[in-house]
């Protein structure tokens, strides 16, 4: 979805690094050894006496499902092909081992009791088109329509002229209105289309200042924290709330604008904390900054339709509690109105991030399978979720979650710790309760995975910052280390605050 966005030329200069690594050929040994380890030990947990896993009541189905859980665990945390690839893949192996339409030979001659209870394939195939994904596609189809009608230009020209020249001023401008897109468009197109905007005053700052070191931070730091503040602002937020709000599972009902009704506040706390610890470490040389940010709104019909069904649909997903009306029915409200006005075309539809709908899609099969074949049942009957003290699971929870997103991508982190952990959290409702219950747990997860921004590979806004040549990966790790830690310890004091007051 990013060529039509300012800053295109970024994106696709860091996807070509990121295939070129991928191809290089000292990399080709590496790779191998990779798929080699996930799919030997994948197939030992296939094949191994069923009995070794000492799971009570374990079904041939259950086991293949852990086999396969932890090939797609090998597989995202090593990164040997692109992690949608990996998501494709789970859900092909699920449909073909485990479903009701599996192959023929992974059925015939096993007792029906020893097989176990096999997955819908429907189930599975309904993960591409699960209502989170349409929430999404609608997020992505209002970030299309607002580039080619200018609207994403003249906002950010608007709401960056209040903070004037002043350079401290400038640089809370720059983290506030990046945050603010980043709420509602994709952290990477965010990214690119901020830092194209500022490469210019990067440029005209003195070159033995500090100051352009925490521009360029900003951008990267801000987007990762501002997707925090809305449930489409980063796969992780939409992972979470599926399982919270799941009928079958926790149904907590949390509704876009509840989401934002706490999580808003947090991500301006964050924010302002962040402006606060780069003015610190990196203080500006060249007190004022003149910005000129290039281009116009149109005005034609077309561009008016735009912006008041930009509008319409934020309102109604901020007071979807009020209406009455679902967040995710709500998001078709801008593909209808822009398909049949015209605004969008078949290829515009071709712009849409696929590949981030498929990883998430994957994540979601997953946890279908583990609902549908018995083991999730099983895995609470076999692990002593509820005497486990609530602080350890909370925060260890918190912390290995942080430390993978570091390392892998911050969806697949989600997609796979969320259905584990709301089946943990399930089945100590009431130890956790003390501690703001299980959506502490869970949407602890999605503010663990947005805070990981240590390294250049921990995040694409990230890898785009670092590509300007104005950071250094020391200071990168300096500031993601510094916000983790405050990030992590305001968030779970907040979440467990409103918890246990029964305000989430």
């Amino acid at each position: 979805m990013y060529k039509i966005f300012h800053g295109f030329h970024l994106v696709e200069a860091y996807q070509d690094l990121k295939k070129a690594k991928r191809l290089a050929k000292n990399q080709t040994v590496a790779r191998c050894i990779k798929l080699t380890v996930a799919i030997t030990l994948s197939l030992i947990l296939w094949f191994l006496p069923i009995d070794t896993f000492g799971i009570e009541g374990l079904t041939v189905i259950e086991q293949r499902l852990i086999s396969i859980f932890i090939f797609a665990t090998l597989m995202w945390v090593f990164e040997a092909v692109p992690a949608w690839t990996t998501s494709v893949l789970i859900v092909v192996l699920l449909l073909l081992t485990v479903s009701d339409s599996s192959l023929w030979f992974f059925t015939q001659g096993i007792p029906v009791a020893d097989l176990g209870q096999t997955v819908k394939y429907k189930s599975i195939m309904h993960c591409f088109a699960d209502p989170i994904i349409m929430l999404f596609i609608g997020g992505f189809i209002l970030a299309i329509a607002a580039t080619k009608s200018g609207l994403d230009v003249l906002l950010a020209r608007v709401m960056l002229r209040p903070f004037g020249t002043q350079s401290r001023y400038v640089l809370l401008g720059f983290i506030l209105v990046t945050a603010a897109f980043s709420m509602f468009l994709s952290n990477t197109a965010t990214a690119a289309m901020m830092l194209t905007f500022l490469t210019p005053v990067l440029k005209a700052l003195p070159a033995d200042g500090k100051g352009k070191i925490g521009l360029a931070m900003a951008i990267p730091v801000a987007a990762n924290v501002g997707g925090m503040g809305t449930p489409i602002g980063t796969p992780p937020n939409a992972i979470a709330l599926k399982y919270l709000n799941d009928p079958e599972g926790l149904n907590l009902n949390i509704g876009f604008g509840e989401w934002m009704s706490f999580m808003m506040p947090y991500t301006i706390i964050v924010l302002f904390i962040a402006w606060f610890i780069l003015l610190r470490m990196f203080p500006f040389k060249q007190k004022t900054i003149e910005l000129k940010i290039e281009g116009e709104a149109k005005k034609d019909w077309r561009s008016i339709v735009v912006y008041i069904t930009f509008a319409i649909t934020v309102v109604l997903w901020m007071f979807d509690k009020v209406t009455g009306v679902n967040s995710n029915v709500v998001a078709m409200i801008p593909v209808a109105v822009f398909c049949v006005t015209g605004v969008i075309t078949k290829r515009d539809l071709e712009e849409i991030s696929w590949s981030v709908l498929w990883m998430v899609a994957g994540g979601f099969a997953l946890g279908v399978a583990l609902q549908e074949t018995g083991l999730a049942k099983h895995m609470i009957e076999a692990i002593p979720f509820n005497t486990w003290p609530p602080v350890l699971m909370i925060v260890g929870s918190g912390l290995i979650c942080y430390a993978m997103a570091n390392f892998i991508s911050h969806t697949a982190t989600a997609a796979l710790l969320v259905p584990i952990l709301a089946i943990a959290g399930s089945s100590m409702r009431e130890n956790l309760s003390s501690l703001g219950g299980v959506e502490t747990l869970l949407i602890g997860v999605a503010i663990g995975s947005s805070l990981a921004m240590i390294l250049p590979i921990s995040t694409p806004p990230n890898a785009l910052a670092h590509a300007t040549g104005m950071i250094q990966q020391k200071d990168m790790e300096k500031v993601g280390i510094i916000m983790g830690i405050i990030g992590l310890i305001l968030g779970y004091t907040m979440l467990i605050i409103l918890g246990s007051n029964n305000l989430l």
